[in-house]
């Protein structure tokens, strides 16, 4: 297993990052626990949550994931063997069922959640803590188009900040990433930690995979330039780069058969693009979702890359992607794909 560091501090995580999503919704605890256990076995040592596990988000299940990993840090007695991230959800039309209601990212909501968080994963701290998405609006969760509410009333970037710096004062938290976030929202961030002294964003968690290279544009120099490093979310688009869908397939437990918020993937670009991927990694002799997988762990912007699995199987050929380095003959021909259906699926 390859090791990054993660941003600009003296954490070390693997390439590879234990996705949790699942659990509580598609994954029991005692599945849960296998994952964790094979996972580390493999070399893996970093692990991302968030306080909305799993998804879909629901009241019922709500922070299920994170009760799961506390239950198992408390079982095997191995919280230091691991880089723990997690986050606090921002604004929803959906989510009403989370603190007042009314979710913002301010002192008040920060403090809530990190002790909320720390006492289900049953840790005195977290190693990454990252503002799950934007409380503004902009573009993010499947759109590219950007339209600005000049009226809107969101916290000041400035006083989130603050409140996270004093949460890692506190020693709750020991460092601060971003996720969903733009070129100007990152930037913002930087520049404030920066001029204020204020913690700095070491990580910023948005999609990326084969069907949404979006990252690529203003995101990709940042990361690489301010030491702000990707944690690819969604590398296998929900597994619709896998090929398990194809010719209009819809596997009985899989994500994209239960969910139809996920739909955005079931377009005729992305299946024109999808086919051809599958096709070019067959054509190589490579199974189609570690093709899509080692491409996302070539990228020289990417810290780690967020898999996730529901079973053991799935989990044991994702984390084999970590030894497959793709020939420039296989990048090249994906880069041929992409021109002819540039991401698709944002």
């Amino acid at each position: 297993m390859d090791y990054r560091q993660l941003g600009r501090t003296d954490l070390n995580v693997s390439a590879i990052c234990l996705g949790t999503m699942t659990w509580g919704e598609q994954n029991t605890q005692a599945e849960a626990f296998a994952q964790i256990e094979r996972a580390k076995n493999a070399g893996i040592n970093f692990i991302d949550t968030a306080e909305m596990y799993p998804v879909p988000p629901k009241a019922e299940t709500y922070a299920s994931t994170e009760r799961y990993i506390g239950n198992w840090f408390k079982q095997r007695g191995d919280r230091a063997d691991w880089i723990l991230a997690s986050k606090i959800a921002g604004p929803g039309n959906t989510i009403d069922y989370i603190r007042d209601k009314q979710l913002k990212h301010n002192r008040k909501h920060i403090v809530e959640a990190v002790d909320a968080s720390l006492k289900r994963l049953q840790t005195d701290w977290i190693d990454l803590y990252q503002l799950h998405w934007p409380e503004r609006s902009t573009n993010f969760f499947g759109q590219l188009g950007y339209t600005h509410k000049a009226d809107e009333d969101f916290t000041p970037l400035e006083e989130t900040l603050e409140a996270l710096d004093e949460q890692v004062k506190a020693g709750k938290i020991r460092h601060i990433g971003l996720s969903n976030e733009t070129p100007w929202g990152t930037m913002k961030f930087l520049a404030l930690a920066e001029s204020r002294g204020w913690p700095r964003a070491v990580s910023i968690q948005n999609p990326y995979n084969l069907l949404n290279r979006s990252f690529e544009v203003g995101l990709a120099e940042i990361a690489i330039r301010e030491q702000c490093g990707l944690l690819a979310y969604s590398p296998l688009a929900f597994g619709f780069l896998s090929g398990k869908y194809e010719a209009g397939a819809r596997p009985a437990k899989a994500r994209l058969s239960l969910y139809s918020r996920f739909n955005r993937y079931f377009n005729p670009q992305s299946e024109a693009a999808c086919i051809r991927y599958v096709a070019l990694a067959r054509e190589q002799g490579l199974d189609p979702a570690q093709m899509a997988l080692a491409f996302v762990n070539q990228q020289p912007f990417v810290t780690s890359n967020i898999i996730g699995a529901t079973t053991l199987e799935q989990l044991d050929s994702n984390i084999a992607s970590a030894d497959l380095k793709l020939s420039e003959e296989v990048l090249a021909a994906i880069d041929a794909i992409h021109k002819d259906h540039p991401s698709p699926a944002p």
